[in-house]
């Protein structure tokens, strides 16, 4: 069994195989692992992500997905395997889109950092377009996007206390965190060549919505974390990446999924970023999305109060490319694909000021009516 989207393993993120599969051997649920832990995979390195790298354990009898982070220098909390794989874990039991675990090792030993392996979920997964192999209408990309959408209503609508994760929510303050947070990223992995983005930081931290209730949030919500069913690439039967996981505000969550949402409008630099199939025939635009997601959940936001959303959202991508822009230019990674984030970094700048131009130009009337 292989995958259109793994690749041979780059030499500077290559382990010993052998030592994994010792370990697993020994400590793995074999109940939960599903194949013949005897034997040694072999090893790809799917192409995808920016953070954490994941990896393809193809035995004999069915596969398995291992999660590690790369090695560097790390945001503290960063990276956190033993945190992920007990976020998914409890998940999985709430949730059926969420990949079983196999085992977490959090001996540096094996393999030089902390790792986890869980089963995989066969089916194509869209990245900057749909999978080989996965041919569209316009109404069935309409169909996709609807329920793509609607699986981030039915994550936040999952009972916190139920799924045994309300202890990752923090209290009331969620958005003071998240914008003092991300902020303090930004000035610590600012290089000379790109914005300040101080104005931005500013304006976001004096035009805080209030809190809101808090649901789980995916924090990473984007197609190429989507599963798709190979009878039906409409419906999705995956959710991946729970490395950003908490309990906070679904609406930053939105924006932060929306940051990533080029639309076929959008300028031919932007689009030189895209990294989902966002541009189709078919897919709603951004606003839209906002519209389907309120009508579906049940909650409403004011234009004003989706302008301060969507301009957290795009700092938030930004503050992302630039940390790994940054192991780029120090030369922690060589991987000739980050050569450029430094660019999207400055457009996310310029993009983030338009709008809270526009937003300070915005009428009391049309501030305080609901997107959509």
């Amino acid at each position: 069994m292989t995958s259109p989207d793994a690749r041979d393993v780059r030499t500077e993120d290559a382990f010993d195989v052998a030592a994994v599969a010792a370990w697993l051997a020994a400590h793995a649920d074999r109940e939960a692992a599903g194949v013949d832990l005897t034997a040694v995979p072999g090893v790809q390195q799917f192409s995808g992500g920016v953070s954490n790298l994941t990896y393809l354990l193809r035995y004999p009898d069915d596969d398995l997905i291992l999660r590690r982070p790369p090695r560097g220098t790390h945001h503290k909390g960063a990276h956190d395997m033993a945190r992920e794989h007990r976020i998914q874990t409890a998940l999985g039991r709430v949730l059926p889109y969420v990949p079983r675990t196999v085992a977490l090792c959090e001996d540096v030993s094996v393999v030089g950092t902390p790792f986890y392996v869980m089963r995989r979920i066969e089916g194509p997964i869209p990245r900057k377009e749909l999978p080989r192999g996965v041919q569209l209408s316009r109404d069935e990309v309409a169909a996709l996007c609807r329920n793509v959408v609607d699986l981030l209503v039915e994550l936040h609508a999952v009972d916190v206390e139920a799924s045994g994760l309300a202890d990752l929510g923090k209290g009331p303050g969620y958005v003071r965190r998240q914008v003092e947070g991300w902020s303090e990223r930004y000035r610590r992995a600012r290089t000379w060549n790109v914005g300040s983005f101080e104005r931005v930081m500013r304006w976001l931290d004096e035009n805080q919505p209030e809190d809101r209730p808090h649901t789980l949030v995916h924090n990473d919500f984007r197609f190429d974390n989507v599963v798709l069913d190979p009878a039906d690439p409409t419906r999705p039967i995956g959710l991946l990446d729970w490395e950003l996981a908490t309990v906070g505000d679904p609406l930053v969550d939105l924006a932060g999924s929306l940051g990533y949402w080029l639309q076929a409008d959008d300028g031919r630099l932007m689009q030189a970023f895209r990294r989902q199939p966002t541009h189709l025939p078919g897919m709603m635009t951004r606003e839209q999305v906002v519209a389907h997601y309120c009508a579906r959940s049940g909650r409403g936001v004011t234009r004003r109060e989706w302008a301060w959303y969507e301009v957290f959202g795009l700092f938030r991508v930004a503050v992302i490319a630039q940390q790994v822009y940054q192991r780029y230019w120090t030369g922690q990674t060589t991987n000739r694909q980050f050569r450029l984030f430094g660019v999207a970094v400055v457009l996310l700048e310029l993009r983030c000021r338009r709008i809270i131009a526009r937003a300070r130009r915005m009428d009391p009337a049309r501030a305080a009516a609901a997107v959509g």
